[in-house]
């Protein structure tokens, strides 16, 4: 599980900000938002932020979602660049270190992770867990003129001689020790569990147009996730979905299928998949219909025909099964993207209600769910404010005294009339497009 992340020189983000998982003293609804950690640690099940456009909402997730690739996506050569830009609008930030960090739990154990970075290299990397005291794993640091890595282990940390030569050897001055560790055959608990959860509990960013039905239904014909769970989550979501029909069929592979794929950013990943395409010749294509009872008769319709909401809600039912299923956190861009308002406020009180060990991280715009005190704690409701700088100050609910918002506030009206901030600053409606001046 997520505790807390931090972020320092990344896109919008000028000055360290901070999301935190970590509840608050409150007990309010806690036996549906917090679980308990090891060392009388309260953790969050959920984060959910607003803001205007271009105040750094998304920048937050893509951050989280950088830091993955930093770890899973090692480059293969020390020349390519890393895929960020810093903070553009400052005379000195482009050329200052920028830095991500995290604290996580990984089989009851807390470790915390952290990087700064250039869009040239790796500078600083540390890894520290605590069994039961904090204990470091590994400090990395980089030789700029040599463009070598050198790596040193903490005492507790068992290895053998060739160790870290072989590790310092894979680890290029642009990859991580960890993405280096994924090079190697070497074994070590530490960086394995620390490797794992990147790898298993942090699932990869979902914005507005991922294709989510895709993902969803290779879950489903490689036994990922129950079609029965599916469909009872449509089912109780109105849909008057029946079943689910998966289709296949061999097909040839379409003309420049092989030359998309080794383009696309997530080369690493589909590797095996155009080795695979290359060997066999042919590619499985899968047709997905949804069967609807409808006043005693079954009806199939093509996934691709069903509206935009049924759509986006088969991708989330898929979701909400590995969530409740497995322990695994996804962040989502704009969550309410093409759903009802009753169905997103459905969609939160079923992963609340149902959910053990996972976590959602999302942006919404939707205020009308801070109307509803009956349903949120304050310490999950954060903004993401654009400052004179133009810089994002990240901020939670919780962060505001009572002399802003009280147990009776309505906090809907409040970040309407912007007192809570994180809302656009917007002029007249009048535009005078014949003004030469």
């Amino acid at each position: 599980m997520i505790i807390e992340f931090s972020i320092k020189n990344f896109g919008s983000i000028k000055d360290k900000q901070t999301l935190s998982f970590e509840a608050t003293k409150s007990d309010d609804l806690e036996d549906y938002y917090v679980i308990h950690g090891p060392n009388n640690l309260r953790l969050l099940k959920m984060a959910m932020i607003y803001g205007a456009n271009a105040s750094g909402k998304t920048t937050i997730l893509m951050a989280l979602e950088f830091l993955r690739d930093l770890v899973l996506e090692p480059e293969d050569k020390k020349t390519e660049l890393l895929d960020f830009k810093p903070f553009l609008f400052d005379p000195n930030t482009p050329n200052e270190n920028s830095e991500l960090s995290i604290d996580f739990l990984q089989n009851s154990i807390r470790y915390s992770y952290q990087v700064t970075f250039t869009e040239k290299a790796i500078i600083t990397e540390e890894l520290y867990y605590f069994n039961p005291n904090k204990a470091r794993v590994y400090s990395r640091t980089t030789d700029l003129d040599k463009q070598f890595s050198n790596i040193s282990f903490g005492s507790k940390i068992k290895k053998d001689k060739t160790f870290d030569k072989v590790l310092e050897a894979n680890t290029l001055w642009n990859n991580t020790v960890l993405g280096g560790f994924l090079k190697t055959n070497l074994e070590n608990h530490e960086l394995t569990e620390a490797q794992t959860w990147f790898q298993v509990y942090l699932r990869p960013l979902i914005l507005t147009n991922t294709s989510l039905g895709g993902f969803i239904t290779r879950n489903i014909d490689h036994g990922g996730i129950e079609k029965k769970h599916v469909v009872e989550i449509l089912k109780k979501a109105d849909f008057h979905i029946s079943d689910i029909i998966i289709s296949k069929s061999e097909e040839s592979i379409p003309d420049g299928l092989i030359e998309f794929l080794e383009k696309t950013d997530k080369i690493k990943e589909v590797k095996q998949e155009i080795e695979n395409l290359r060997t066999r010749g042919k590619v499985t294509a899968m047709d997905v219909s949804l069967e609807h009872y409808v006043e005693g008769a079954k009806y199939r319709l093509p996934l691709e025909l069903e509206s935009q909401g049924t759509r986006r809600y088969y991708g989330f039912a898929g979701l909400l099964a590995l969530l409740i299923k497995n322990s695994v956190v996804f962040p989502i861009d704009e969550l309410e993207s093409s759903l009802h308002p009753d169905l997103y406020l459905h969609f939160i009180l079923s992963f609340l209600i149902n959910v053990k060990s996972s976590q959602l991280l999302f942006t919404t715009h939707n205020r009308e769910l801070l109307n509803r005190r009956d349903v949120f704690r304050n310490d999950v409701i954060w903004f993401a404010n654009k400052g004179e700088s133009c810089a994002t100050e990240l901020y939670s609910l919780a962060d505001f005294n009572s002399s802003v918002i009280r147990d009776t506030s309505n906090v809907y009206n409040a970040y309407k009339t912007g007192k809570l901030g994180g809302i656009p600053n917007l002029g007249d409606y009048y535009i005078d497009l014949d003004n030469e001046e």
